[in-house]
């Protein structure tokens, strides 16, 4: 798995669309995380204290007129762990990605893909696989008519999601 390209390359390489499905109620812990659940804050006007390199990633994209959307299917009530990511999510909006909240409760008709995933102007996909307790297992690419499903499975569920301006946690 070493071989497969890492994030930033495969969305630098991307010419129209990233997309990219959450579906768990919980990943692996991380420093921001546990700085979160002890109260501390963000200063959203201290951009330099919260910018990442993966913010400048997707800000070329979508300097590049790449559209990279994120759709994430949650749980409710939501998880803690949701809650900071709705929380962070401000991040990913001010670096110009597009993002929606899908609860699991409304997607009754929509069938949901196995795994998260990113996929690449509709035709590579990196497929990302998580342990029960959302630890980080690994990754593969997948390319093909199942990038096609995955692809016509996550226009159904953005169709569905509220954006992220509107969807308030519960």
């Amino acid at each position: 798995m070493s071989s497969i390209p890492e994030f930033g390359e495969l969305l630098a390489g991307a010419q129209r669309s990233a997309v990219h499905l959450e579906t768990r109620d919980s990943y692996f812990t991380n420093p921001r995380l546990e700085a979160w659940q002890k109260g501390e804050r963000i200063d959203w006007d201290d951009r330099a204290s919260w910018w990442q390199p993966f913010h400048d990633q997707i800000a070329d994209a979508v300097a590049r007129g790449v559209r990279v959307r994120r759709a994430r299917v949650v749980s409710e009530p939501v998880t803690e762990y949701i809650r900071w990511e709705h929380y962070v999510t401000h991040s990913n909006v001010a670096a110009g990605e597009q993002v929606r909240w899908l609860s699991r409760r409304d997607a009754g008709g929509v069938l949901l893909p196995a795994n998260d995933f990113w996929i690449f102007d509709g035709k590579l996909m990196r497929v990302h696989h998580f342990s029960g307790d959302g630890d980080w297992l690994g990754k593969e690419l997948r390319e093909g008519a199942e990038v096609e499903l995955y692809a016509a499975a996550f226009e159904t569920i953005w169709d569905c999601a509220t954006p992220h301006a509107e969807y308030e946690v519960k």
